[in-house]
């Protein structure tokens, strides 16, 4: 138990993950045709603010402002030399308003998808896969970060080629996947699944589970599923702050601060130890995600028809796992 967040899980029933980086960032201005891994040499002052919100909201995690800093997307934006750059400070940055903060905060260092299919559907390999995982890894290392944190995958090679990565860097990890209306990613790959493949890995994640997806419901019957599956590891839940409406031009997330406390709630209620939000969720919702773990006392675990009824109806009829419940309208 050497990592920062196991040593924090050792203490506290529950740890407190950040929100949206893109949607923060955005709101700051940033282009949508701009990587913004770019912003942490362009705008280091801003990736700065961003994270000293997250810890000002009472996070107890933050992600590092990476997730896109693999060679695949960076060379999209002719920017495939930066990935070392852009990693380290993205960790740099977030080492320093961590150690700046009056309690101890964990900086993960995110990596997202590759952005590319892998083999045999599509060609990308798992071995190059884990060359750009490990890429991004190093450097993540390199500039701070305590633990890494993979999530939005949609396969479980990637999910293996990402393990490999942190393996060959020598930190600990953890992952998450993105489940869709019918409960299973886009690759096909079911809560159930998830759960047995990451048990299966010579160095199996710190926590696992399910991060953005369709709304802050869907997400929690996929913790669901997660639970029915036996597997005991700590899991993650980061829902988004709603469902995105299309407004203006704009995408608009329709979960408000209390509805996101509700869900904070729901997911501990579950079992699950590490609780944060995904897309739309802004330091108003974490700091009311804060307030309700720290104020509300535990309940039992939750039946589904208690979530739909605090957090609104599921997307799709079933949730992967064949936990049925009502469409969302």
């Amino acid at each position: 138990m050497t990592d920062a967040l196991s040593r924090m899980l050792a203490t506290r029933p529950h740890v407190l993950a950040d929100g949206a980086t893109g949607t923060a960032l955005f709101n700051m201005g940033l282009d949508p045709s701009t990587p913004a891994e770019i912003w942490n040499a362009a705008h280091p002052d801003r990736v700065a603010a961003h994270y000293r919100s997250a810890i000002a909201a009472g996070c107890d995690l933050f992600l590092t402002n990476s997730f896109g800093a693999n060679a695949s997307r960076l060379a999209l934006h002719g920017a495939v030399t930066r990935v070392t750059e852009l990693n380290r400070l993205a960790a740099a940055i977030a080492r320093t308003e961590a150690d700046r903060a009056d309690r101890p905060v964990v900086v993960a260092g995110s990596m997202g998808p590759i952005g590319e299919i892998m083999a045999p559907m599509g060609g990308l390999t798992r071995a190059r896969a884990t060359e750009m995982f490990h890429e991004q890894a190093e450097a993540l290392r390199d500039g701070g970060a305590d633990i890494l944190w993979v999530e939005t995958l949609a396969s479980l090679d990637e999910l293996r080629a990402a393990a490999a990565a942190a393996r060959q860097v020598g930190m600990a990890w953890c992952g998450s996947l993105s489940f869709d209306t019918a409960g299973r990613t886009i690759m096909g790959v079911t809560p159930a699944q998830l759960s047995a493949a990451v048990e299966a890995l010579p160095n199996p994640p710190v926590a696992y589970g399910a991060n953005c997806g369709v709304g802050a419901s869907d997400l929690l019957r996929t913790v669901a599923a997660l639970v029915a599956s036996g597997n005991e590891r700590p899991i993650i839940a980061k829902g988004n702050a709603g469902v995105p409406h299309l407004q203006e031009g704009n995408l608009h997330y329709d979960g408000t601060p209390e509805l996101m406390a509700d869900y904070a709630c729901l997911a501990r209620d579950m079992g699950v130890r590490i609780i944060g939000g995904c897309c739309g969720t802004m330091p108003d919702h974490l700091r009311a995600m804060r307030a309700a773990l720290d104020s509300r006392p535990r309940g039992p675990r939750p039946a589904l028809d208690l979530i739909t009824a605090r957090l609104g109806a599921f997307s799709g009829a079933t949730g992967g796992e064949g936990l049925t419940i009502g469409r969302r309208p």
